[in-house]
């Protein structure tokens, strides 16, 4: 079948869970037609058969999106629970100028939005059911997919109303529900997508499939920044299966009719790679870099009172330099790009965390205009901040444009992943402080050696100082300096779940934990005077130290850490307990309370605060490690995470709020690392001041 195709061409349908696989077909426009459903505004459409769709303009990569915006647009559109189906749409203003799922946001940004979507299209609905029954709008109100009646008691199903609905101009005003009357927002309906990915129907990136289509492997120079000087292909066209091999500008990319003679054949290629300048990189010279920075005055993130002046005159000292290495995302399902460029318009399907991203570079390499780049969003197995880059996408595209109408799948390898992510940044950072003759402290100074990845405004990435630079601990302190530098190295890095937060809290907990020893007071305590002035830190430090039991004795053998984060518009307290058995570290339990504003869906909640806590756990296990300008992890035999006979028990607590939502996929991740060491520190005496956890620490 012909691959020139537009978008309302294009359907998916999903093989049994016996089939195991995703295949997509195309129908004519008339077989659509007869079930397009009528559009009342962006957000929800609404069919003749009363089936609601909610166009989902995030992206779900396990975080629970398609069910809370339904949540909240179902709550203010009162439709039937059961009569929801939901899609992605294609890249379109009517989403916002940037159009993805990043930093915690999708419900932040989208609390408000979708419920006035969803009231307005109530306000629609009801207009229309009252110029069929020649009432005023007063007199009818919306329950369960229909407009009521309520002297009448007569009906109007959702679907019989929505044409002439979607004639009527959208009220510029509406007026949205007080919590007290939510019904969906703030219950734990079952999660929409769980069925469908349980048996197999769900349509991940990698099971993209379309007619004719070809698949290709990409060879990329093992050291950043290089570039090929010169290939020899004939090898690897004589595997069989392979196509072709062409050059684009990250590499040579072997096409063939499957993904294993790909792979195969980018084996067989031969390349001579032109390695540049970071050829001789080690992660001991990138170290030693970062730490003679943090001995040199930075550009200044935070400035308060006069801490030299304070440092200068203190009771007590205390110093102290942390570090934290390079960490790849690793998500579960291996990047892949699909794509088929025509010289009138191109199509790419691709698990992307951002849209706008993904839209863009596709612009960028065929030179299309905007309407001429359609944008497919599949489902994400794991994204992690790494599927935010549009790196993988472009390298799809720009093959597909090598292969002028035909259609192709890129996929990486997990070498590939590991060897070619844009990494969460390494970071040395020294602190000190000064305590008073009471073990307050009155003076904390931090210096960052952390590179870039979100740009400088005055010298300084607020992402590589946040959790630093902004911590509530200085509420508490009256004076602090707060330093960064950026060291010259050009290794590709980028978000990564928590951002700054992930290695900036380990040090800041850490630090604070050790001032705490220092001044020969409770580390719950100690915490609690310094955020006084924060009541909602306050309240999730007592409630996770009192369902810990911080005030009780442990048995024998165990040992307890604690540490707290308010990231994301969320406040977070953890602590874990743990054991230390001939040198091998158990997590035996973790409890965590949580305010993170007006919770949508407490099941969700807990997930993603259970996800996190797993996440940061694995953290501590690995690291990326460079040697010859090349990443010297291959696969998870030597790039460490969490194993599920490793996962601790959890315990979560939310506290009831009805303030603004904060973030919560990312809120667990920083504070659980901390929580771990400052309970080895219990345990052992030693303080862990590095990452990844080696076994001479727990001696």
């Amino acid at each position: 079948m012909s691959t020139n195709l537009s978008r309302r061409n294009f359907i998916q349908v999903g093989a049994a869970a016996t089939g195991g696989l995703l295949v997509s077909v195309y129908a004519p426009d008339k077989l659509r037609a007869a079930t397009t459903p009528a559009k009342l505004n962006a957000f929800i459409h609404i069919g003749s058969d009363d089936m609601v769709t909610f166009m989902i303009h995030k992206s779900e990569m396990g975080q629970g999106p398609v069910t809370a915006l339904s949540q909240l647009l179902a709550e203010e559109l009162e439709c039937d629970w059961t009569k929801i189906r939901t899609e992605f749409p294609g890249v379109d203003p009517a989403y916002g100028p940037l159009q993805g799922t990043f930093g915690s946001m999708t419900i932040r940004t989208s609390y408000n939005s979708m419920r006035q979507a969803g009231a307005t299209a109530r306000m629609m609905l009801i207009q229309a059911a009252a110029q069929k029954w020649g009432v005023d709008a007063s007199q009818c109100r919306a329950e369960n997919n229909a407009v009521i009646n309520t002297v009448t008691n007569a009906r109007a199903s959702f679907g019989s109303l929505a044409d002439d609905a979607a004639k009527i101009p959208a009220p510029k005003n509406v007026t949205l529900k007080e919590a007290k009357d939510f019904r969906l927002i703030g219950t734990s309906v079952k999660r929409r997508d769980t069925t469908d990915k349980v048996t197999g129907r769900t349509p991940f990136g990698l099971d993209m499939r379309l007619p004719g289509m070809l698949y290709a492997a990409l060879a990329r120079c093992p050291v950043y920044g290089g570039k090929v000087k010169s290939f020899d292909a004939s090898k690897a066209k004589a595997v069989p299966g392979v196509k072709n091999a062409v050059e684009i500008s990250n590499g040579v990319a072997v096409i063939a009719d499957n993904t294993w003679s790909a792979m195969e054949g980018r084996k067989a290629l031969q390349i001579v790679w032109d390695e540049g300048h970071n050829a001789n990189l080690t992660s001991a010279g990138i170290r030693k870099e970062f730490a003679d920075l943090t001995e040199k005055p930075g550009a200044n993130a935070r400035k308060q009172g006069d801490a030299p002046a304070a440092m200068a005159s203190a009771a007590k000292k205390v110093e102290a330099l942390y570090e934290a290495p390079y960490l790849s995302h690793a998500p579960m399902e291996p990047l892949n790009c699909t794509a088929v460029v025509r010289p009138d318009g191109c199509e790419v399907w691709a698990s992307t965390q951002i849209q706008t991203a993904a839209h863009q570079i596709a612009m960028k390499i065929t030179g299309l205009s905007a309407d001429k780049v359609q944008i497919h969003t599949q489902w994400l197995g794991g994204g992690f901040g790494r599927r935010g880059g549009a790196d993988y996408i472009g390298e799809g595209v720009e093959i597909a444009k090598a292969l002028t109408g035909t259609p192709v799948k890129l996929t990486w390898s997990r070498d590939d992943d590991l060897q070619h992510d844009t990494y969460r940044p390494g970071s040395v950072t020294k602190f000190a402080a000064a305590l008073d003759a009471q073990g307050n402290p009155v003076a904390l100074t931090s210096t960052v050696a952390c590179p870039s990845f979100a740009g400088l405004q005055n010298g300084v990435d607020r992402a590589a100082v946040e959790g630093i630079a902004n911590m509530a601990y200085f509420g508490g302190i009256p004076n602090a300096q707060v330093d960064y530098h950026v060291p010259p190295t050009d290794i590709p890095t980028s978000y990564w779940r928590s951002v700054g937060y992930s290695q900036n809290t380990f040090f800041t907990e850490s630090f604070i934990d050790e001032l705490a020893h220092a001044a020969g007071k409770d580390p719950v305590a100690f915490r609690r005077a310094l955020v006084a002035k924060s009541p909602r830190l306050v309240a999730v430090l007592d409630l996770a130290a009192d369902k810990a039991g911080w005030s009780k004795p442990l048995p024998a053998g165990r040992y307890r850490g604690v540490a707290l984060v308010d990231n994301l518009g969320s406040f977070n307290a953890q602590v874990a307990e743990i054991s230390i058995d001939k040198g091998k570290l158990r997590v035996h339990k973790v409890v965590t309370a949580v305010d993170c504003g007006q919770v949508v869906n407490p099941a969700i909640v807990v997930q993603q605060i259970r996800s996190g806590i797993v996440y940061g756990l694995s953290a501590m296990k690995g690291a990326i490690t460079f040697d010859k300008g090349r990443v010297q992890q291959q696969n998870f035999n030597n790039y460490e995470v969490l194993r599920i006979d490793e996962a601790p028990e959890m315990e979560v607590y939310i506290v009831p709020s009805t303030a603004a939502p904060g973030g919560i996929g990312e809120a667990s991740t920083p504070a659980i690392g901390p929580a771990v060491a400052n309970a080895i520190f219990a345990a052992t005496g030693k303080r862990l001041r590095k990452l990844p956890i080696r076994n001479e620490d727990l001696a």
